[in-house]
């Protein structure tokens, strides 16, 4: 079990916009070796991706497009690197900031947008994609490159700007399979943050990102957490997943759990 250590990393002042607005932003909060092997991975999974649609004799998977964006997720089990990085000291500060003394992984995984034709991503709430009301969980977008309008950053709502700090009903479009909950004009501010750097913001939080108009890749790692398990409509399990990482402010994971 790992000690409890103080929340220093997010300011009172950031703490305070997360329950007005639903979000903040950390800069430069990950550590060379952290981007690197984020970095590493993302790159290992696209090229398994690739091989599977190549198998299947398929261009798209969900709302993964190939050779446009992919959404690569749930590979946390196959990965120590992504474990050690979802259960580590800087996201135990960043949970107990927002979340409070519990908090458990719900769901993680890597939003990619390839170079000059990266596809944009439509208004919604993280919480959209579940279907039904549910207690908030917590978004920590981390920038793997620089992020910039032209590279299609993340771009959020305040709760006041959307009209809602709550769940709301989304539909989904056809030609890309993203659900849409967010039909305002309001353009929202877009998140010009340095790679290392985290978008902290409540699943409730409208965003949307536009196209990657560069010559690079766009990087990003969604690490995403619960205060608690959050069930399927009908209660028959997990919406998501359900480790356990903080009890009573203290990490409690233990990687035991996933050694063979």
């Amino acid at each position: 079990m790992n000690p409890k250590i103080p929340t220093t990393l997010v300011s009172t002042l950031q703490k305070a916009q997360f329950e007005s607005d639903g979000y903040f932003l950390l800069e430069r909060v990950l550590t060379n070796e952290q981007l690197q092997n984020l970095r590493q991975e993302a790159q290992r999974f696209v090229d398994l991706m690739d091989a599977e649609m190549e198998a299947q004799g398929v261009t798209q998977l969900g709302i993964t497009h190939k050779g446009n964006r992919y959404f690569i997720g749930n590979r946390f089990s196959e990965s120590s690197t992504l474990r050690a990085f979802l259960f580590s000291d800087l996201m135990a500060e960043i949970c107990r900031a927002t979340l409070g003394e519990t908090a458990y992984l719900f769901n993680e995984q890597y939003v990619l947008k390839a170079a000059e034709k990266g596809m944009a991503f439509g208004w919604h709430q993280d919480s959209g994609y579940i279907g039904y009301p549910h207690r908030p969980y917590l978004s920590c977008w981390c920038a793997l490159d620089d992020m910039t309008i032209e590279n299609g950053t993340v771009s959020l709502l305040t709760y006041e700007q959307a009209g809602t700090r709550d769940w709301v009903q989304h539909t989904q479009e056809d030609n890309t399979n993203d659900m849409i909950g967010y039909h305002g004009d309001n353009p929202g501010t877009p998140a010009i943050i340095p790679a290392g750097s985290i978008a902290v913001f409540s699943s409730t939080v409208f965003h949307r990102s536009g196209i990657n108009t560069t010559e690079n890749w766009r990087r990003v790692y969604l690490a995403q957490y619960s205060a608690e398990p959050i069930l399927k409509a009908d209660g028959s399990g997990f919406w998501g997943h359900a480790v356990p990482f903080l009890e009573n402010g203290e990490n409690i994971y233990k990687e035991s759990a996933f050694e063979n």
